[in-house]
């Protein structure tokens, strides 16, 4: 697969609870020159990132991150106001109480209502799968199915555990077509990268890819 290929599929990642002003504006500028999908960054800096990238970037934020237990309405307010600083994707966590609980209905209620506050704008739904059963996988693929969410995503890299391929072959059997898979977290190679691909991921949140490219291109 060529270089620019994966590149396209890439969501350019810096979630540090520390990351600074400097660090953020590196992502966008390697997003901006390696043409990544988006740059993920913490909703504080998506107005700052937006009047900076100009268009020239996607800019996708993170909402009910990392732990998913803030309230649906938390959770909305957060995608409306995210929305309103110029970010053209969310990535949400859902309640993983809720899925424990087998609570569907709410699950499907709280997707609907967030995908609604992002006023057409692409929702990427982040089930944890470190956390879950195969069969609260499963579960979680079939209501995200529902949802009118976009994108079903693997892991937010902070619960302990990332991407795996046996999780993405999982949800590319268990989702309805339409909805498309990230996998994130864990993804340090070339190689993870177009595995990933291959198992059908349209995503890839990640912070190494680039990082080996740049890599490759300055000698080092």
């Amino acid at each position: 697969m060529q270089i620019n290929e994966i590149l396209s599929r890439v969501d350019h990642t810096l979630l540090s609870p520390t990351a600074s002003w400097d660090e953020i504006k590196e992502i966008v500028d390697d997003g901006i020159a390696y043409k990544t999908a988006s740059v993920c960054i913490p909703a504080s800096y998506v107005k700052r990132a937006s009047d900076y990238a100009r268009g020239r970037v996607r800019i996708c934020t993170v909402i009910g991150f990392p732990n998913g237990y803030d309230t649906t309405a938390a959770k909305e307010f957060m995608a409306r106001d995210a929305i309103a600083n110029g970010a053209d994707e969310i990535d949400m966590v859902i309640d993983l109480g809720w899925v424990k609980n087998g609570e569907r209905a709410l699950l499907l209620d709280e997707i609907k209502r967030i995908k609604a506050a992002c006023g057409g704008h692409i929702l990427k739904v982040i089930i944890e799968c470190c956390r879950l059963t195969d069969a609260e996988k499963r579960m979680m693929c079939h209501i995200v199915s529902e949802s009118g969410a976009d994108f079903i995503k693997t892991s937010t890299g902070f619960g302990g555990g990332g991407a795996t391929r046996e999780d993405v072959a999982l949800m590319a059997s268990e989702c309805a077509p339409h909805v498309k898979i990230k996998a994130a977290g864990g993804i340090r190679t070339l190689a993870d990268a177009e595995d990933y691909i291959a198992l059908g991921a349209s995503r890839l949140g990640t912070s190494s890819i680039v990082k080996l490219i740049k890599n490759a291109s300055s000698g080092k």
